[in-house]
Order: C-alpha cells, then structure tokens, then sequence
C-alpha cells in the first residue's frame, strides 16, 4: 500500500521526536501502535469478507449448473420413458393389425 523505506521512516521518527518531545514520545509510539493494529484487524476483517462473498457466490454457481444438470437428466429420462411408451403402442397396434390380417 504504502511503500516507506528506511530513509523516509527515519525522517519521519527525527520530526516526530522534535515536535513531542522525548518524554512523550513512547506513549505516542503505544498508541500509533495501537491504532495500526486496529487498522490491520479491520483491513484484514474486509479481505476475509470479501472473500467469503467470492465464495459464496461461486457455491451459486455451481449450484446453478449442478440443478441445470438434473433438469436435463430429468428431461432425458421423461423423454426416453415417452419413447418407450410410444413403442409399446406402436408394437400393439402392429400386432392387432397382424391379427386382423390373418382373419
């Protein structure tokens, strides 16, 4: 994010100790502590949630093909069935032809 080398921090611990003072300077040290600390545990907080959110709608998606899948093994096996069904009628209807003919 921020890209501090060893210079810049340096720079920036000599004006800090300069404006407070020394005698100050470790309780504004604890609480700049503090404070990143915080900062940290909230970055990390939205990552995490971020996260989950990608997750989640990735378990969706798949969801979503997974149920596509099953409606069309559904239609395959009500249309095979249909077939079936249209065979046996047709294989009936041939034999009472069949019969009729030979009488």
């Amino acid at each position: 994010m921020f890209d501090f080398g060893m210079w810049e921090i340096a720079v920036i611990f000599v004006i800090t100790l300069i404006v407070v003072g020394p005698e100050k300077m470790p309780a504004l040290a604890r609480k700049a502590g503090l404070y990143v600390g915080k900062f940290r545990k909230f970055v990390s907080k939205i990552k995490n949630d971020i996260n989950d959110e990608l997750e989640a709608e990735d378990l969706k998606e798949q969801l979503s093909i997974e149920n596509e899948e099953l409606v069309l093994s559904r239609t395959l096996e009500e249309a095979k069935s249909s077939i079936d069904e249209i065979k046996d009628e047709a294989s009936k209807i041939s034999n009472l032809s069949s019969n009729v003919n030979k009488s």
